[in-house]
């Protein structure tokens, strides 16, 4: 059985770190990686955004299914209330 383990177990080092910023230079040059950072960084934040918007419009959505389940629940006991059957024997 082969047994798989996560690339990096012990965390990124000082070493590898070096190494990953010498491959960026060589790919992308230095003028454009503060350009690379920039762009990476204002996508994240609108990835935060689009999320806080969904899981807002979620809760929304929540909330109202429950005031229908309850207005639903009150509508239906609302007329079953105290109704009693005489019989006449």
């Amino acid at each position: 059985m082969v047994a798989l383990t996560p690339l990096f177990v012990g965390g990124l080092g000082p070493l590898e770190i070096g190494v990953i910023l010498i491959l960026l230079v060589l790919l992308f040059g230095a003028d454009k990686i503060p350009k690379l950072a920039r762009s990476a960084g204002d996508a994240k934040k609108e990835f935060e955004k689009a999320k806080m918007e969904a899981e807002k419009e979620v809760q929304e959505f929540e909330k109202e299914l429950e005031e229908e389940e309850a207005a639903t629940e009150t509508t239906e006991t609302g007329g079953e209330g105290t109704t009693t059957a005489s019989t006449d024997g």
